[in-house]
This record gives structure tokens, C-alpha cells and sequence, in this order.
């Protein structure tokens, strides 16, 4: 920071992007506080609140560390103003913790700055996870940023959904489109509570709305 960016603080800024993350997956606890506060103290450093747009992490083999904690912290902090999130659960590489494919990510990060910082009328953004609605049997959930629906990116079943009743113990569940929102359910869990989408390491899921934008893994349970 002190060689790099704060020489910069009397440069007039459009924005910022970022990637990083990778690092901090054993502390995600910590890490939404922190990130949140690096941007803010950049924003103070500049003296105004430019756009802050940053790529959440791949899905990567960490070992017995869950990195969907660290997607978790990385989406809450879309709750800060004039931040954005460029999803990558369907780009990134198992094998390799960056992955190689930067021009989609930049593409997708540019799609924020598009629409909400020079007036394009363009879909930025993939589903958001916004609220559960617990139904006899089955959980509906509900999104933001639909992008004219919700869709299976490769046409096969949603896959790497999973459910809970009381006790927590999360199953393989399936899960349906229904109109702009989805039906959640498992034989295993006749009174379901809780609902998992892609909430592990080595995952690929294919929930995307029709834009071709993925959704960010999520759980609410949290």
C-alpha cells in the first residue's frame, strides 16, 4: 500500500478492480471485516467513494480448508456502496489456483463498470441469492439479478445442491426451476430448513442466469 497506492491518492480515479483472495481462505472469518475495511480506507485515502469492483475466488482444491467461507465473505461484501463481484465457479481450474482464463473474468468485471458507471443497459451480474421461503417438503429460493432467468449452464440437472433439516446434517439434494425461482428438495429431508449451492472446494455447478452469468456459491444457513 504505502509504495504502490497511496502515492496515488491525489490522482483523480475512475475505479478499482481486484483479485485476490486465495491467501486469506483459512481466515474467512475475518476476512469480510478486513476487506471491507481496506476499501473503505482506500476511499478515504482518495477522498471520494469510487466504484470498487473485485473477482471472487475459483473453486480450487484447498484441502480440509472450505474456501466457499472466503466466496461467502467476498459476496457480503457486495453490502458496501459501489462495490461489484465478478463470479468464476464456472471458469476456474481444479488443478491450478489462478486460473488461466483472465479474459472472461475481465470481461465480466467490466460488464459493472458498463452498466453502472457509463449508462450501458446490459445484464452485469449472475443470480444472487436473496431469501428462502420453507415449503412442505421443499425450500423455494429466490434471487436477484435474474438476467431474463434462471438456467442450467451446460442443460443438464442443477447440480451441487444440498439440504438440511434441523440437525444440519446437509444431503445431495435436486433442485427445479420454477419460474424465476427455485424448488429444493430431498427424500432424505421431509422437513427441510436450510439450502447449500456449491459450497465447497472442489466444485463445478452450473446455475447461471440467461445472460450466461453464474451464480455465486451461497448457503442459508449462515
Amino acid at each position: 500500500y504505502n509504495g504502490m497506492i497511496h502515492p496515488l491518492r491525489n490522482v483523480k480515479i475512475k475505479g478499482a478492480i481486484w483479485y485476490q483472495g486465495e491467501g486469506n481462505v483459512g481466515r474467512a472469518d475475518r476476512y469480510r471485516r478486513l476487506f471491507a475495511t481496506m476499501i473503505d480506507g482506500w476511499r478515504k485515502a482518495f477522498g471520494y467513494e469510487f466504484p470498487f469492483y473485485f473477482a471472487q475466488i475459483a473453486p480450487f482444491d484447498y484441502g480440509t480448508q472450505n474456501s466457499a467461507f472466503l466466496r461467502e465473505a467476498q459476496l457480503q461484501v457486495l453490502s458496501q456502496p459501489k462495490t461489484g463481484m465478478a463470479v468464476t465457479m464456472d471458469i476456474g481450474n481444479l488443478r491450478d489456483i489462478h486460473p488461466k482464463n483472465k479474459q472472461e473474468v475481465g470481461r465480466r468485471l467490466a460488464l459493472w463498470a458498463l452498466a453502472n458507471d457509463y449508462g450501458k443497459d446490459l445484464v452485469y451480474s449472475g443470480p444472487i441469492y436473496r431469501e428462502q421461503v420453507l415449503e412442505p417438503g421443499a425450500v423455494r429460493l429466490k434471487f436477484a439479478h435474474l438476467g431474463g432467468g434462471l438456467a442450467s449452464r451446460d442443460g443438464l440437472p442443477l447440480s451441487h445442491f444440498e439440504i438440511a433439516g434441523r440437525d444440519r446434517v446437509f444431503h445431495p439434494a435436486t433442485a427445479k426451476i420454477d419460474g424465476d425461482e427455485l424448488i429444493v428438495c430431498s427424500e432424505k429431508v421431509p422437513r427441510p430448513q436450510a439450502v447449500r449451492y456449491g459450497f465447497g472446494n472442489r466444485v463445478t455447478p452450473n446455475l447461471m442466469n440467461r445472460a450466461g452469468l453464474p451464480a455465486s456459491s451461497f448457503r442459508t444457513d449462515g
